[in-house]
């Protein structure tokens, strides 16, 4: 997600992070990317309203690529 500032992860950050917990996704923010993981109804169940989510609150850019393993779904975003 952008804009990106090194130590300062922004709201549009925070209200990601805060929604893909509530739905019961595991995160591990980084400094290079986000990613998300659980079940692939999850995770896609809630993908929109983490996209709209990180938008409202000022992201200029957010990029997800998705990865399925062993009936788990990872989004991992920067």
């Amino acid at each position: 997600m952008e804009p990106f500032v090194a130590g300062h992860p922004g709201r549009h950050v925070e209200v990601v992070l805060d929604t893909a917990r509530a739905a019961g996704l595991e995160a591990d923010f980084g400094p290079f990317g986000t990613v998300l993981t659980g079940s692939s109804v999850a995770l896609l169940a809630v993908l929109p309203d983490l996209v709209g989510a990180a938008l409202a609150a000022g992201a200029s850019r957010v990029s997800v690529q998705l990865s399925e393993h062993h009936g788990r779904v990872s989004s991992e975003g920067e």
